[in-house]
C-alpha cells in the first residue's frame, strides 16, 4: 500500500509532491566541510530528511527513483569535469545484517542502483556492487561522539577476496545515503584501499554537515582525499548500525 500523502511534506499529491521534488532535485550538489573529497547533493534537512527517513525505515521504495537521481547528481559533482571517461563502479556503504532484517531491504544498495541507472541514461558506463561486508559486529551508533564512533568503526569494514581486484578497470566511488561527522565514509574507504581499490572520490544523497567552498581536488595523497581515510578528524553518520 502506498501513502496517500506526500512522504516530504505531508500533502495530498501522492509519495512526492511537486514542491517536495524541487527541493530535492534544486539543491546544488557540492563538498561537505568536514570531508572534501565527499559530495552532497541537498543538507539534511525538511522535506530532504523526511524523504529520506521514509526510504530507510518506512519501505517508501518508490522514493528511490529519485533520490537516486540526487544521488547521481553528487556523483557527477564529487567526479568534477567529464575528463576521465574510465567507467565507474558505484559502491554503497553497507548496512548491518540486522539492518536490513529489519527493514526489508538495503536502502543504500537500492539508491546505488537508482544512481548507477540515472547515470547509464546519460550515456556513462556505470554499474553498482555491494563490494563491502562486515567484518564484526559494531556497537549502535546512537548516543556515540565522534571520536567513539571513529572508534566503533575502525575496521569493521572488509571487501572479500574474491573482490581484491578493480573490476573491469573502473573507477570506484563510495555512495552512501547520509554523511553526519563522515566515519563510515572513511572506514569504507580504508576498506576498499586496503583490498587495492582506493576510491576516487565520495558521494551522497544528504549532508548532516554543511557544504565547503568549492576548491580544486588535490592529487591522491593530499590531505583530505579518500586515500587517507584513517584520518583523526573525519567522522561518522549517526544512524548505521553497523
Amino acid at each position: 500500500m502506498l501513502p496517500a500523502h506526500c512522504a516530504g511534506c505531508g500533502a495530498e499529491h501522492g509519495q512526492l509532491c511537486p514542491d517536495c521534488r524541487r527541493a530535492l532535485a534544486g539543491a546544488v550538489p557540492g563538498p561537505v566541510a568536514a570531508l572534501p573529497w565527499a559530495h552532497a547533493a541537498a543538507p539534511y534537512t525538511g522535506p530532504v530528511r523526511r524523504l529520506l527517513l521514509a526510504h530507510k525505515e518506512r519501505g517508501a521504495l518508490r522514493l528511490a527513483a529519485p533520490l537516486g537521481e540526487a544521488l547521481a547528481r553528487a556523483v557527477r559533482s564529487a567526479l568534477g569535469p567529464p575528463a576521465d571517461p574510465a567507467p565507474l563502479l558505484l559502491v554503497p556503504v553497507p548496512s548491518a545484517r540486522a539492518a536490513v532484517r529489519a527493514r526489508g531491504h538495503d536502502p543504500t544498495l537500492r539508491l546505488a542502483g537508482a544512481a548507477a541507472r540515472a547515470l547509464r541514461r546519460e550515456g556513462l558506463d556505470v554499474r553498482a556492487a555491494p563490494l563491502l561486508r562486515h567484518a564484526r559486529p559494531v556497537a549502535d551508533q546512537a548516543g556515540l561522539s565522534a571520536a567513539d564512533r571513529r572508534r566503533n568503526l575502525h575496521g569493521a569494514l572488509t571487501v572479500p577476496p574474491l573482490a581484491h581486484r578493480r573490476p573491469d578497470g573502473r573507477r570506484v566511488v563510495l555512495v552512501d545515503d547520509l554523511v553526519t561527522t563522515g566515519a563510515s565514509l572513511a572506514e569504507a574507504a580504508r576498506a576498499l584501499s586496503t583490498a587495492g581499490l582506493p576510491p576516487g572520490a565520495a558521494a551522497t544523497v544528504a549532508a548532516a554537515v554543511p557544504h565547503r567552498d568549492r576548491r580544486p581536488a588535490g592529487p591522491a595523497g593530499s590531505p583530505g582525499r579518500p586515500d587517507q581515510p584513517g584520518r583523526p578528524d573525519q567522522p561518522d553518520r549517526p544512524d548505521q548500525p553497523g
